[in-house]
């Protein structure tokens, strides 16, 4: 279940996604799967191969792609790997949200 976030925020990181970048979303989640997980971050791009491209650098598996039919396919970062991506990102706000 996601929460925390505005219609904005989502609106946002589709328009980034349309314009061709790789884009980062950051929000609360509870899933019983992950019971120590409170967020996940969402790498989406409309071009499948720089999303592809773009996680293999951090050790991301093309089968791990949730692939949407809306064109906003995405990975899903969750604990540590998470962290550890933003921080390499830059995108540290996404970490203390």
């Amino acid at each position: 279940m996601a929460f925390g976030i505005t219609k904005a925020v989502i609106r946002k990181w589709k328009s980034d996604i349309d314009a061709g970048k790789i884009a980062f979303l950051t929000h609360y989640w509870l899933d019983d799967r992950f019971p120590a997980c409170k967020t996940v971050t969402k790498v989406g791009a409309s071009d499948l191969n720089q999303l592809i491209l773009w996680g293999k650098q951090y050790g991301l598996k093309p089968e791990w792609i949730h692939h949407r039919k809306d064109g906003y396919s995405h990975y899903d970062l969750l604990g540590d790997k998470q962290i550890e991506i933003m921080r390499l990102e830059g995108k540290e706000e996404h970490i203390w949200r």
